[in-house]
């Protein structure tokens, strides 16, 4: 079609159909991370400090399981109430490779969701946005499809976990 938008060999007539097909259909794996206390490092010129160490969790998936091994969510929470998440961990999976995770997000809602999110209450994920960017990094021979792709985890904040789930970009 003219104008139209051109994705894996289909044109399609608009913007929207693209994007319909920016993500896998279905989570590619979920994570379930288990965190730390948060550690508070005071108000800096960019925000309020804060680091998270995650503790361990697992992953679950069609093409992947394992174990997440320790690792910290460095945040930012910015003047504008938004929190700025890069998180750095590893995977080992269940045949014993080790996969590292970069995950750089966005968590931010009205102040009363995120304070009852602050205070360890469960809370509809549909009241808050909590997006991540995601890229790892692997020597495993059956794993380097993952060195090349993207992946976005729609986030829930647990207590003392967050669940990911983690949809390829396509």
């Amino acid at each position: 079609m003219p104008g139209g938008v051109k994705y894996r060999g289909r044109t399609a007539g608009m913007r929207v159909e693209a994007a319909a097909v920016m993500l896998s259909q279905t989570p590619i794996f979920t994570i379930h991370a288990e965190l730390g206390e948060i550690r508070h490092f005071g108000q800096t010129p960019y925000g309020e400090r804060r680091v998270i160490d995650i503790l361990g969790g697992r992953i679950e998936g069609p093409r992947l399981k394992g174990r997440i091994l320790p690792g910290a969510d460095w945040q930012i929470v910015r003047p504008d109430g938004v929190t700025d998440l890069q998180a750095r961990y590893a995977i080992e999976t269940d045949r014993g490779t080790r996969i590292l995770v970069t995950s750089d997000g966005l968590r931010h809602g009205p102040p009363e969701v995120i304070a009852a999110l602050a205070r360890g209450d469960q809370v509809d994920p549909a009241r808050y946005y909590f997006r991540t960017l995601m890229r790892f990094e692997t020597a495993d021979p059956t794993l380097t499809w993952l060195n090349r792709i993207l992946a976005l985890g729609t986030g829930v904040r647990e207590k003392l976990a967050v669940r990911l789930d983690v949809y390829e970009v396509v």
